[in-house]
């Protein structure tokens, strides 16, 4: 299987909403009330909020089998030289395959003169965590926050950025 990882268009906009709500669906079935899900995902993955990231961030997806499986999303790099890893979602069939771990690599690489990348992580997100671990990340603190009327642990982590990209 091939996988090409690039900026994100204008017209990946459909394509990048249906990787977010199968995987936020999937990942978090268990952790997060689906209301909850469908409100944050009628927010941060709408039409306008979805063209304001592509102008404002580093928004890239990753291509397979001819459709995007897969996106990142970073913040601009910070004056402390780090950024927030704001998504990294994949559509399930295509986690374990390398593709996150592209995506990850492919930002840092774009991001000139980062440093450090942050993320937060619910808590019982195994994947995620294990995924972030694995690379690297390490866990910065916990704590707990109100998600649209639901309380979620989250952990923060950081990877610290080499002179080679990671």
């Amino acid at each position: 299987m091939t996988i090409s990882i690039r900026r994100m268009k204008d017209e990946d906009i459909s394509a990048v909403q249906e990787v977010a709500k199968t995987s936020w669906n999937t990942t978090y079935e268990a952790i997060i009330p689906l209301d909850v899900q469908a409100n944050f995902l009628k927010v941060a993955y709408n039409p306008d909020q979805l063209k304001r990231r592509l102008n404002h961030s580093l928004f890239l997806v990753a291509e397979a089998e001819g459709r995007i499986v897969g996106f990142a999303n970073y913040s601009n790099v910070q004056d402390d030289h780090s950024a927030e890893l704001a998504a990294i979602y994949l559509h399930p069939q295509y986690q374990g395959k390398g593709i996150g771990s592209a995506l990850l690599h492919r930002g840092i690489a774009e991001l000139d003169g980062i440093q450090s990348v942050f993320i937060n992580v619910e808590k019982e997100n195994w994947s995620g965590l294990s995924f972030y671990s694995a690379k690297g990340f390490q866990v910065v603190r916990e704590f707990e926050e109100d998600f649209d009327g639901h309380l979620l642990k989250t952990i923060r982590m950081e990877l610290l950025v080499d002179a080679e990209g990671v």
